[in-house]
């Protein structure tokens, strides 16, 4: 499939087909949280993001971030050909739980190690996820775990039809 046409960015953006492949980790001092069942369940200035070609940026937060008791683990495993085996977490807050919503790698690949000790959220099953104060947009489908906010373009993998970018 024919790669699209990105989206030229405005001033103070980012395009997501400016970003590498393979992925890039980096640091980020951006106010992170998450929101589920009413309760702020992780929050940051310590965060990272990892930043991939026709992806909207993923953010890690460092387990020490994250409320007590919320990350239940689960069997789930998936394999990144970068970043290495991925291990997943049910949220749970009171009654309320959401499957599989979080995932860490615990130990990464060669390049990956700063993704120790960090997990990331999908925005789509948590009640709301900000980046500062913009509340962030989960990538299309249900597969990837990007965020979307203002400040980057695309499109953006995930969606119908771009399975083969």
């Amino acid at each position: 499939m024919p790669r699209p046409h990105p989206i030229p960015p405005g001033p103070g953006q980012e395009s997501v087909w400016d970003y590498p492949r393979p992925p890039r980790v980096e640091p980020t001092p951006r106010r992170l949280r998450v929101i589920f069942n009413g309760q702020v369940i992780a929050e940051t200035v310590r965060g990272l993001r990892v930043l991939e070609t026709s992806h909207p940026p993923v953010y890690y937060f460092p387990l020490a971030d994250v409320q007590p008791g919320v990350l239940h683990p689960s069997p789930r495993r998936s394999f990144c050909e970068f970043k290495g085996v991925a291990q997943y977490f049910s949220v749970i807050v009171g009654e309320r739980a959401a499957p599989d919503a979080a995932w860490q790698y615990p130990a990464p690949s060669p390049g990956y190690e700063a993704l120790r000790e960090h997990v990331a959220f999908y925005p789509a099953m948590m009640d709301a996820c900000y980046v500062d104060d913009e509340r962030a947009t989960p990538q299309p489908g249900g597969f990837y775990g990007g965020w979307i906010t203002r400040d980057i373009v695309g499109p953006f993998k995930g969606g119908p039809g771009s399975a083969g970018w």
